[in-house]
């Protein structure tokens, strides 16, 4: 056998061992990947299972008497006559207009607002090069760790002083500068291509057409993720609006209910009907939304 031979016998071989080895370990790992998603799958199953009794419990209870639900659990799940009448009431009294009017006129405009100066601050972090750049991050980030609890002292004698109690802009203002809306558009804005904004340059576009023109159509699934979430935070926030709205007609929903709370006092049924009347809104938000606010968390939004 030839030099020749032998090589060309010896690659036969090798190609021969490694097309038989590549179906077995391809059915292990389709065995493995199988495995992994059968007990991935159980697992959301459990947590969608927990997330939802307590839910359901809630739904219950909104559509029982509130004799029968101030009895406890057992007198809620063995009553099966369900009746809207906690609903009925809470839009009789006519308050919880006032109250979703309120909570959608701050929360869209805090949303607006928190995007607009958020993205404005995280391109210029991320794509600006200037003195102190590093340190002004380092800055913003350590926001996050000072709890909002401890500001509301300062931020309600600062509204005080400018005028600003008992209107929207009182609820507004203070949840504008969101810290964590600064950090996901930077590093979203930096897993940008730096191609083309050279390319907008080289065009003859200035700073403001760079980021209005190239950088924010981009970001379209991230833009997405910080409204819904800038909205659903603002929404649901109780300790601000509580501190700085005492008209009724301005109240939040959350401040709503805790009112609903203090003047039904027993009237379980009246709270969860409120409970739920509050949250249906997010849940519609977040059904319709839900693939922008991951794109736009994990930062998906641009794919290759």
């Amino acid at each position: 056998m030839t030099a020749t031979e032998s090589i060309t016998t010896g690659r036969a071989k090798l190609r021969t061992g490694v097309s038989a080895a590549a179906p077995a370990n391809a059915a292990k790992i389709g065995v493995s990947g199988k495995g992994f998603n059968l007990v991935a799958g159980i697992i959301l199953i459990v947590f969608a299972i927990i997330w939802l009794i307590p839910s359901l419990f809630a739904l219950k209870t909104s559509l029982s008497d509130n004799g029968v639900a101030a009895l406890g659990a057992n007198s809620i799940l063995s009553n099966w006559n369900p009746t809207l009448h906690s609903y009925a009431a809470l839009f009789q009294a006519g308050d919880i207009w006032n109250w979703y009017l309120a909570s959608a006129i701050t929360s869209v405009v805090t949303a607006v607002l928190t995007v607009m100066f958020a993205s404005m601050a995280a391109f210029a972090l991320s794509r600006l090069v200037f003195r102190g750049r590093n340190i002004a991050f380092l800055l913003i980030i350590l926001g996050i760790m000072i709890p909002t609890q401890v500001l509301i002292i300062p931020i309600f004698q600062e509204l005080n002083a400018v005028g600003l109690l008992n209107t929207y802009w009182s609820v507004i203002f203070p949840q504008v500068p969101a810290v964590i809306a600064v950090f996901i558009f930077k590093q979203f804005f930096d897993g940008i291509p730096k191609e083309l904004e050279e390319a907008a340059r080289i065009d003859g576009a200035n700073i403001w057409k760079i980021y209005w023109s190239v950088i924010l159509p981009l970001s379209r699934p991230v833009i997405a993720a910080v409204t819904i979430l800038t909205f659903v935070g603002v929404w649901n926030n109780l300790l601000l609006p509580l501190f700085v709205l005492s008209n009724p007609d301005l109240m939040t929903i959350p401040v709503g209910l805790a009112t609903v709370q203090g003047s039904f006092g027993q009237r379980y049924a009246d709270i969860q009907a409120g409970a739920i009347l509050a949250a249906l809104p997010l849940i519609i938000l977040y059904l319709i939304f839900q693939r922008q606010i991951v794109e736009g968390v994990t930062g998906s939004g641009l794919k290759g």
